[in-house]
């Protein structure tokens, strides 16, 4: 008798076990058919006109070469923009910047074909309502945007951020004033002034030519290094050093004239130097003697979209 009692006890526990089991993964299910209502990726990209790329964020051992380069990207209706340039940034392709490729979005990845780049693949986070961070697997890198209307996006904050590579988009800067006032010294002799990008060596280079050569005719007499700052609680105006090898440096304030004619002045001296830039660099645009971007576009395509139409 008291070993069926006891059975029974077992029994009449393990239903109650059971039950209790099955009342908690009812309402996990209840749960989980509650999620907050979400938002396609080809909405999520369109709904900001303009995606700033943060590059000082970006991680990993490799490069997606027009992310790298680009100061802001667009996708809009299929197109994919970049402002490349601080050149015309505001004002170039009613401020999306260039049409350089075309894409197409899917589930949690974009697919990017760049005009001279090729096809990227790229995995897609949404890191807040407009933040997002776009992963290349091949390279392992990760870049971040942030997504802004062109109505309140601050193009001349980029712009004074990046001075350094404005003084790049021109191959050489020419002086076409020097101010009569201040005192004789060594830089009233240069006549040409050529930027080129970080991590290219000594990069820069200056010349005592006279004014008005064909830029390829150009004989560059010293080289160094360049280096811009910022001037505390000042926006529209940097610092600029010229480190001349075995010369020594020359200092200045750095003020942007407009987008081809910057104003040097020299504080030992209190000499003021206008220079004009020579040659403006189209970044991301075809090389010579390559189809256009338009060109190109025509016939990529049409293989773009069979690609896709296999997916």
């Amino acid at each position: 008798m008291k070993t069926l009692k006891l059975l029974s006890v077992i029994l009449f526990g393990s239903m109650l076990l059971t039950s209790c089991v099955a009342e908690v993964v009812i309402e996990e299910d209840v749960f989980i058919d509650e999620p907050a209502p979400g938002i396609s990726l080809n909405a999520l990209l369109s709904d900001y006109e303009i995606w700033y790329v943060d590059i000082e964020r970006t991680t990993g051992n490799g490069e997606v070469p027009f992310l790298q380069k680009a100061f802001t990207v667009s996708f809009r209706n299929g197109t994919f923009y970049a402002n490349n340039n601080l050149v015309g940034m505001g004002s170039n392709g009613n401020g999306f910047g260039l049409d350089v490729g075309f894409y197409d979005a899917y589930r949690t990845t974009v697919d990017i074909d760049h005009d001279i780049d090729g096809v990227y693949q790229l995995a897609v986070t949404q890191l807040s309502s407009n933040q997002i961070e776009l992963y290349d697997g091949v390279t392992n890198t990760s870049y971040y945007l942030i997504g802004h209307q062109r109505s309140t996006f601050d193009y001349d904050q980029v712009f004074y951020d990046n001075i350094h590579y404005f003084l790049q988009e021109y191959r050489v800067w020419e002086k076409v004033y020097t101010s009569e006032f201040g005192v004789l010294n060594e830089f009233d002799n240069e006549n040409y002034l050529k930027f080129e990008y970080f991590g290219a060596g000594e990069n820069f280079m200056s010349s005592q030519d006279q004014n008005g050569l064909p830029i390829n005719d150009i004989f560059y007499d010293y080289t160094g290094y360049y280096e811009v700052n910022d001037i505390i609680n000042t926006f529209d105006r940097k610092t600029l050093t010229l480190s001349y090898d075995y010369l020594g440096n020359e200092f200045f304030e750095l003020t942007v004239i407009n987008d081809s004619k910057i104003e040097l002045f020299h504080p030992s001296s209190e000499t003021v130097y206008e220079f004009v830039g020579r040659g403006r660099i189209q970044f991301k645009s075809s090389e010579n003697g390559k189809p256009t971007q338009n060109e190109t576009k025509r016939y990529k395509k049409a293989d773009f979209l069979k690609l896709k139409s296999k997916k």
